[in-house]
């Protein structure tokens, strides 16, 4: 027992903290020079894959407009001979009917009064007593007393309204209960601004500049195949979408007859069937992007936006 304490415990214990400290040597001043590749993390997106189901669209547009006034005219004389009678003036408000200046005709020789073809404000009068004048000839200014009602579109949207009805709601804040007004129409200006335009009642109170709104019952659907209008290239209508087998191949491309559009989602008339699998997105555009904002805590906020599949 003596032996073991003083000499083989002893010896024992020396080659153990000897090759601990060889194994600390080499791992010091002799490392390995393999090295383990790190795994790299590896990621995929798959293309998001929809079923084609029935549901019901309404495709109601509501859009801000503002009440505005008819656009002035020209009114042209119709008789060729000498004015013997102007009866109003620059600024005048005048009833359809009401005289405006009469003529008297030379062959054969009468008197004939020109009358206001509908109510309006009378402006830039071009005749006096005693001037003469000929057929077809710029008498007067009229700015009728009709009022009508003027929405701006994005030009996209007028693919929304190729088939508008021809009355449409308003509602002025404030002001009478909403009417319908009628004549619903669109209109693009020389400079692209797109428009829609429709026609306020005759005797329906309303002042120009006030603002309204106006709303269009474009189409209802029932019981209709729909898919996300993100899954249609085109969407005027006719478009194309992506139908995907489930087998790993390329999606087919699918060309496909649409109908009523909500801006959201899109009827397909032609072209698919009920449990179709199409791509949720039309390939080579990316799918919306979420933005989620966080409060920077110096009383702003950080907002990061990320691809949303």
């Amino acid at each position: 027992m003596v032996v073991w304490r003083r000499v083989i415990l002893p010896v024992i214990l020396v080659l153990v903290l000897g090759a601990a400290a060889a194994a600390l040597v080499k791992l010091a001043f002799f490392p390995d020079d393999r090295q383990i590749a790190a795994a790299e993390p590896q990621a995929s997106v798959a293309d998001p894959v929809i079923a084609v189901e029935r549901g019901s669209l309404t495709n109601a547009l509501g859009l801000d407009a503002n009440i505005a006034r008819d656009e002035a005219y020209p009114v042209r004389s119709e008789v060729e001979g000498t004015v013997v009678d102007v009866r109003v003036v620059d600024g005048a408000t005048v009833k359809k009917g009401q005289v405006l200046f009469t003529v008297k005709q030379l062959d054969p020789v009468k008197k004939i009064d020109i009358l206001a073809p509908e109510a309006g404000d009378v402006s830039e009068v071009a005749v006096v007593k005693g001037q003469g004048t000929t057929v077809g000839g710029d008498v007067l200014t009229l700015t009728p007393s009709r009022y009508h009602v003027l929405a701006t579109v994005q030009p996209a949207q007028l693919y929304r309204l190729v088939n508008a009805p021809a009355d449409g709601q308003v509602t002025i804040t404030g002001g009478p209960a909403p009417f319908a007004c009628t004549g619903v129409r669109t209109q693009v200006a020389e400079d692209g601004t797109a428009s829609v335009r429709c026609a306020v009642p005759a005797g329906q109170t309303v002042f120009a500049g006030l603002p309204a709104k106006l709303d269009l019952a474009l189409g209802k659907v029932d019981d209709a195949l729909v898919v996300p209008v993100t899954a249609v290239k085109g969407g005027a209508g006719s478009g194309a979408v992506w139908v995907d087998a489930g087998d790993g191949a390329e999606p087919e491309k699918r060309t496909v007859k649409l109908g009523v559009n909500d801006g959201e989602q899109v009827e397909v008339i032609e072209g698919l069937a009920e449990g179709d699998q199409i791509r949720q997105y039309v390939p080579g555009f990316a799918a919306p992007t979420e933005e989620n904002c966080y409060d920077d805590g110096a009383g702003g906020q950080y907002c990061e936006s990320g691809t949303s599949w």
